[in-house]
């Protein structure tokens, strides 16, 4: 995989958060969009370099035809009989939204362009294209997974610690819990 693990867990969570809002954000007028400062189209472009030698694309190339499915798979809920109807209507859908999550990457690029400078946005690119940042392009997902497994094995025993000390001061207080 050569995409950065934090980069895929912290956009694959806010993509997850827009899906599980969906009805809400039906509902709702959408939050004001983060205000950026103009940037030069040099910026731009090296802050998509820096995002095309993470392969950040991959982590929203699939937007589209989800939040088509997670559409139709709402409203087929309520009108089972309409099932063929939605399902033509999702392919004209998807097929008048091919590329729109390309504005993903445009606004992850001037987010990225307000955030570094140019010459940062080079140097960070230069850096994901050398052997190191090859290897933890690679390598960051393997270990970012590890450390997870940790950490939840950690809690769970810590968990269970916590429980027998409450367990044991209740019970110097005569209160045995169940």
């Amino acid at each position: 995989m050569k995409a950065s693990w934090g980069i895929l867990l912290a956009a694959g969570m806010g993509l997850a958060l827009a899906f599980s809002a969906f009805p809400a954000a039906a509902q709702q007028p959408a939050a004001p969009a983060q205000q950026l400062k103009p940037v030069s189209a040099s910026a731009m472009q090296a802050a998509r370099d820096l995002l095309a030698a993470k392969n950040v694309g991959q982590i929203y190339s699939n937007a589209v035809p989800n939040i088509i499915e997670r559409a139709k798979g709402q409203l087929l809920g309520n009108n089972l009989n309409y099932q063929k109807d939605l399902n033509e209507v999702a392919a004209v859908i998807a097929k008048e939204n091919v590329g729109k999550e390309k504005e993903i990457g445009e606004q992850m690029a001037k987010i990225y362009a307000n955030d570094f400078t140019e010459q940062e946005l080079k140097d960070l690119t230069a850096f994901y294209k050398s052997p190191l940042g090859q290897k933890l392009l690679t390598t960051e997902p393997k270990s970012i997974q590890a450390s997870m497994q940790y950490m939840n094995g950690w809690a769970q025993s810590f968990g269970e610690h916590v429980v027998g000390e409450f367990r044991a001061q209740m019970q110097k207080r005569g209160k045995p819990l169940g």
